[in-house]
């Protein structure tokens, strides 16, 4: 009996789409499908910043999992070069073994050197020559490639918040802050989504005391502790200046 398989992927740049399609009519053999890598790892220049180097986790195995590796272009708007990496593979029919994966090198050809433009993989990840060590790129983070430094602003303590392992839709309560230290109070509504109490909704809150050290980056949660005043705190972070936890009230957990 021959089987007839396609795959649909769409990688989408900056005002353009692109769909492909692959089929492969086959008996014994496994279908052949196009995809993205599994992860970019790093995004570097050479020869004089013209091409790009991305290195890509992709499958591995027993067979051949992988073939026609392929870095393209896409486009070039406000700055930043939008470029896709793509290859076909077995990988989508576990009976292919391909349970492993290996790093691959995908080069992109640029019509002009880079230069301090940022550079955007699979409109996913972003990179930027701004602060990296040359040839390599630096990897953009959550709060995009050029934070803002730590400040005692609503939108540094945003920042800081992201960058705490913690649920999302946390908010917070500033308890401190100067140019070195900041404290917040972190509270996470817990429970089944409702609406008000009177309503017979029940739900709960978890909350949680952060201390914050200043980095050119922005601010860097280093511990929590929901102790008043700051014989607890001092136990594990002695250097906080007292005037930032003498008056810190008991953590209330509802």
């Amino acid at each position: 009996m021959v089987v007839l398989g396609a795959v649909l992927v769409v990688l989408a740049g900056c005002g353009s789409e692109t769909v492909e399609t692959v089929e492969e009519a086959t008996g014994a053999d496994t279908a052949w499908t196009l995809a993205a890598p599994i992860r970019i790892d790093g995004v570097r220049t050479a020869d004089g910043g013209r091409p790009l180097v991305v290195d890509a986790e992709v499958p591995d195995g027993a067979r051949d999992c992988v073939r026609g590796l392929s870095g393209e272009l896409d486009t070039v708007e406000r700055g930043t070069v939008y470029v896709r990496v793509t290859y076909e593979t077995r990988s989508l029919d576990r009976a292919a073994g391909c349970t492993g994966t290996q790093r691959v090198e995908a080069t992109v050809k640029l019509g002009e050197p880079l230069s301090s433009r940022r550079v955007m993989v699979n409109s996913r990840d972003v990179y930027t020559p701004a602060g990296a060590t040359p040839p390599a790129l630096r990897h953009c983070g959550e709060n995009g490639c050029d934070p803002t430094p730590p400040r005692c602003t609503s939108s540094s303590y945003r920042q800081a918040v992201n960058d705490t392992d913690i649920p999302e839709h946390t908010s917070w309560e500033e308890r401190g802050c100067d140019d070195t230290w900041l404290v917040l109070d972190l509270s996470t509504r817990m429970g089944p989504v409702c609406g008000e109490s009177a309503d017979g909704c029940s739900s709960s809150s978890v909350s949680q005391r952060w201390f914050y050290r200043a980095e050119p980056s922005g601010w860097r949660p280093v511990t929590t502790n929901g102790d008043a005043g700051c014989a607890g705190i001092h136990k594990v972070l002695p250097e906080l200046p007292e005037r930032l936890c003498a008056s810190l009230p008991r953590l209330d957990r509802d």
